[in-house]
């Protein structure tokens, strides 16, 4: 019964990979970037903003990259100080004076309201001052995080790529650190899993029901963000790049999703504890806090991606190859569809036989992220712990 019963999980591993890799909107593909663009005949106003809480370590290396973009129309950045308590809006104000660009407003919007998380209480407000604080308020909005750095460019190419493409919603998957052995081991896949979840290609397919974005860079039209009434209606989001990306989708919005080539992120994730901390402060969230839906992912991590080794070694050990050989089967499908995310890092093609281990961890750290929420301490971000919307 023991040998039945690990063949057919072997075997029922090796299904979902296989329909993972030729059914999952190709999200193994890392070539999903920005789509053909040309210049416009005239250049779209643009209002920057960017929320900003304790981010004095970072904000020296992003800052100044979109205070120089060199970009062709109207342009301004507004960084929102959301309580920060390291002197975050002094810092904003002195290398705005160092580093001369675009001309920056620093503001501060208070404590969120009952029933708003803080970026989003953040980015309503500076949102607000963008829309007002001129006679004609900006075409697009770039919604960007304090920990991203953009190239001289990019602005320039996001715009470009949204007028192009009619597009009303634009964002990039920023390129995160890779540097410690932890940041190698879970970063690519960290961007690997949310492909899986979201494949680029589907959500940017025209006629899409999947939709999805990047929060730590959305360029964003000012009159589809009217239309689908954001942030307002996405107040208690904690998942709140997903959600915006649905909000525009669902009030008739052309979305666009990929990988980026000119932004990256600045953050370091140095200890296991840190990287801990980045996922499973919203992985519970991420599933609507409910307990079923919590097992069964808990149950299909296991079986895609902890049963393949499990097999492959004890089918060898036994010298059972109905259990070996579709275990190793599904194992070699995993690393050959993480490859191409290994390389887009540049990281070495022998991390890919890890990806079980890294996905061990996820699970930890989702299993985590329930028990943290039910002591009362889920969703929290710098302080702050919010409550499931519900609750709200």
């Amino acid at each position: 019964m023991g040998l039945l019963t690990a063949a057919c999980a072997a075997y029922a591993s090796l299904a979902a990979w296989l329909w993972l890799t030729l059914a999952q909107g190709m999200f193994w593909r890392t070539d999903v970037r920005l789509p053909p663009r040309t210049a416009p005949a005239h250049w779209p106003s643009v209002a920057i903003v960017v929320p900003a809480r304790d981010e004095a370590e970072v904000l020296p290396r992003s800052l100044p990259s979109l205070l120089a973009q060199d970009y062709p129309g109207e342009a301004e950045v507004v960084l929102v100080d959301d309580g920060s308590t390291d002197g975050t809006g002094e810092l904003a104000r002195r290398l705005a004076g160092e580093h001369p660009g675009l001309p920056l407003t620093v503001v501060s919007p208070g404590d969120p309201a009952p029933g708003w998380t803080g970026k989003l209480w953040a980015l309503r407000h500076g949102i607000a001052i963008a829309r007002t604080a001129h006679p004609a308020e900006p075409d697009f909005l770039l919604l960007t995080d304090a920990d991203i750095a953009h190239e001289p460019d990019s602005l320039r190419e996001l715009v470009a790529a949204a007028t192009s493409a009619d597009l009303d919603l634009v964002s990039q998957m920023a390129r995160l650190r890779v540097a410690g052995l932890w940041e190698r081991l879970v970063v690519p896949a960290f961007v690997y899993f949310f492909a899986q979840l979201y494949p680029f290609r589907r959500i940017n397919r025209p006629s899409a029901r999947t939709a999805a974005a990047a929060g730590g860079c959305v360029l964003l039209r000012t009159g589809a963000a009217v239309r689908a009434g954001v942030p307002d209606s996405i107040r208690q989001a904690v998942i709140d790049d997903v959600s915006l990306a649905r909000a525009v989708q669902r009030s008739g919005g052309r979305i666009w999703l990929g990988l980026a080539e000119r932004v990256d992120s600045v953050r370091p994730y140095p200890a296991l504890a840190d990287l801990w901390q980045m996922v499973a402060r919203s992985a519970y969230a991420q599933l609507r806090h409910r307990p079923l839906l919590l097992a069964g992912t808990v149950a299909g991590l296991t079986l895609v991606y902890l049963v393949p080794p499990a097999a492959l070694l004890a089918g060898l050990a036994t010298g059972h190859p109905a259990v070996a050989w579709p275990g190793g089967l599904a194992w070699l499908l995993m690393a050959g569809t993480y490859l191409p995310m290994l390389r887009y890092y540049g990281q070495p093609a022998a991390l890919a036989a890890l990806l079980p281990f890294t996905a061990l961890l996820y699970l930890l750290m989702t299993v985590d992220s329930a028990v943290q929420h039910y002591r009362g301490r889920g969703a929290s971000w710098k302080g702050r712990t919010y409550a499931r919307p519900s609750d709200a």
